[in-house]
């Protein structure tokens, strides 16, 4: 059996002065790159996580607030002396649910027909749609009549509210038709918009691109004195605000192309040439190829459209001004706590505002994966 030669570890050094070559035994603690990374991240994961208490923080607070017994707005505590669902209960106090309004004149009679004979008859054509070959999935059939019978009866459920008695839920209706709309139209003409500047070359694309960048510049409070009496001509604002307030957030949503255009660049052009040899016209190419492989995109430009009406407040108080039962709920919670009793407002301003923040967190949280697959896609040039 042969010896094993142990061959001590050394590092080499030239010793420039005195013109010779050194050996020196490498320290025994150095310090290993893996310990290092842990230790980084380990620090960053603490920094992160005391940013996400400390932005955590007011809305605990809101929370709390909200179930507070006690009157007052200004109060040294945090956690309620006496806990109680009177804030929320005020927030509905007067609301109920009428299903005589559905059929309260002719255009009520036939506006419920259509849309719920529609939405029957879209559900039902859903599902009895056949897969073109054995490999395509039906799970989407069943989302599509989900999603269609979920949307006949929100609508049939908003005009079956009596909320003449109730603020708070007049107003939170009206922000939810405004929203659904938006992200509705907002969406249709956005990727449309998109997928025209990213797969059709015609005279002047780049002019309307480079004149959409500039104009998206300037902010859109420049516009507040000619849109708001533009609106009142039409007759739109006060009881027409929710029309216009829809109007007005539709009408430049195609100047929002930027990240839609950018995800669309990524997807490959053969895609469609293929499909044009194929016979397939633009729009059967947009609708059927292109838009089942956008769907970060798509989603992604839903809850931006949703988002932005949801939250709005210095427009909508402009349109709607004088007017309480076109407030929207930013605009009406504000009212509470500016001209009336503060005091004794507080506490149910905390509890609309936590009802408020409920739809659009869980939305928000739902639709995570596909928001940052959307931002990352449309960030990419191709």
């Amino acid at each position: 059996m042969t010896k094993k030669n142990n061959i001590p570890e050394v590092d080499i050094v030239v010793d420039e002065a005195a013109g010779v070559i050194r050996e020196v035994k490498p320290e025994k603690h150095l310090r290993s790159k893996k310990g290092h990374e842990r230790r980084v991240n380990a620090s960053i994961y603490a920094i992160l996580i005391i940013m996400s208490i400390i932005w955590l923080c007011p809305f605990v607070f809101l929370v709390l607030q909200s179930f507070r017994g006690e009157t007052g707005g200004q109060v040294a505590y945090i956690l309620p002396k006496q806990w109680t669902l009177d804030n929320y209960a005020f927030l509905f106090a007067g609301a109920r649910i009428d299903p005589a309004l559905l059929v309260k004149d002719f255009w009520a009679i036939l506006w419920t027909v259509l849309i719920n004979v529609g939405g029957v008859l879209g559900v039902v054509m859903c599902l009895r749609r056949k897969p073109r070959n054995p490999l395509e999935k039906t799970e989407s059939n069943w989302k599509m009549a989900a999603l269609l019978g979920a949307g006949v009866l929100l609508l049939d459920f908003i005009r079956m509210v009596d909320s003449s008695n109730c603020n708070f839920v007049r107003w939170f209706l009206n922000t939810l038709t405004i929203a659904l709309f938006c992200a509705a139209i907002q969406t249709i003409m956005q990727l449309s918009v998109s997928y025209s500047l990213s797969r059709i070359r015609f005279k002047g694309r780049k002019l309307l691109m480079n004149i959409c960048l500039v104009l998206g510049m300037f902010p859109g409070f420049l516009t507040m004195i000619v849109l708001y009496y533009l609106l009142k001509t039409f007759g739109m604002t006060q009881e027409g605000a929710v029309a216009g307030l829809i109007l007005v957030s539709c009408a430049s949503s195609g100047m929002g192309y930027y990240i839609s255009k950018g995800f669309f660049d990524t997807l490959p052009k053969s895609l469609d040439e293929s499909a044009r040899i194929d016979g397939a016209t633009r729009f059967q190419v947009f609708l059927k190829i292109i838009m089942p492989l956008a769907k970060p995109i798509v989603i992604y430009t839903i809850l931006m459209a949703f988002m932005g009406p949801w939250g709005d407040y210095v427009f909508a108080s402009y349109v709607a001004f004088g007017k309480t039962s076109s407030y929207n709920v930013a605009v009406g919670l504000y009212q509470w706590v500016n001209t009336n009793d503060y005091q004794g407002y507080f506490t149910k301003f905390c509890a609309g505002g936590v009802l408020v923040a409920i739809p659009i967190t869980v939305l928000f949280m739902c639709l995570q994966k596909y928001y940052v697959e959307g931002v990352t896609g449309g960030a990419v040039k191709g």
